[in-house]
């Protein structure tokens, strides 16, 4: 989600505007002058969409060199609605991203899901592997240093599928902090804060459905 406040110049004529393009086009487009900038300089970026069935331009200009992309449009698809509600979230923690760095780093990614547990009580918040190495547990108090902050109402423990939840991590990457909660069905939001260079904030955001039901036997 980019806020309006982080762009020069924002103006929508209509109330909505929905449609697909390819996302290598456009990381081809937006990388055009490379991915790094000489120092004091910087790409600036201009988007224009004139309607349904135009393309959406890219005018981009480095140096006093302008170049412009077209990128065909397609019909948006749509969209998979989790229906997650933050009325109907049981549990919410916030917590510094390099926590969950940590965590992927140290976890033993070779297992088929991540399981995550949430709870008033100890172990509080855990994140757990089953790899090749055998179980691994990653827990963090309440009272952590990493934990900006913790609300629990219920114990929750729900598996994710690692494959499902890596794609998220180029966002963790970028991050300052990230709110992870739960719903009472066990679907997962994350929500990455990122802040650019000139210290506005924008979020991405990831829903994740559990993988499957957890028994006591198993925990």
């Amino acid at each position: 989600l980019l806020q309006a406040e982080i762009f020069q110049e924002f103006a929508v004529q209509e109330e909505s505007v929905t449609f697909r393009i390819n996302l290598s086009v456009l990381l081809d487009c937006l990388t055009i002058f490379g991915t790094s900038s000489l120092p004091g300089t910087s790409t600036a970026l201009r988007m224009c969409y004139r309607g349904y069935g135009y393309p959406l331009m890219l005018f981009l200009e480095e140096g006093g060199v302008v170049t412009v992309c077209k990128i065909n449009t397609q019909e948006p698809d749509e969209l998979l609605d989790f229906d997650f509600c933050s009325t109907k979230v049981v549990n919410k923690i916030i917590l510094q991203s390099e926590g969950l760095r940590e965590a992927f780093a140290e976890l033993d990614m070779t297992s088929e899901v991540l399981q995550i547990t949430m709870s008033p009580d100890k172990p509080y918040f855990r994140l757990s592997t089953f790899g090749n190495a055998g179980s691994a547990h990653l827990d963090y108090p309440r009272d952590s240093d990493l934990m900006e902050a913790f609300h629990c109402n219920q114990t929750q423990t729900n598996r994710y599928k690692i494959s499902l939840l890596k794609p998220s991590t180029k966002a963790l990457a970028l991050s300052c902090k990230v709110s992870i909660r739960t719903d009472a069905q066990g679907f997962l939001s994350l929500q990455y804060m990122i802040r650019n260079e000139d210290g506005q904030i924008c979020f991405v955001e990831y829903y994740c459905c559990p993988d499957e039901d957890i028994t006591e036997a198993e925990l």
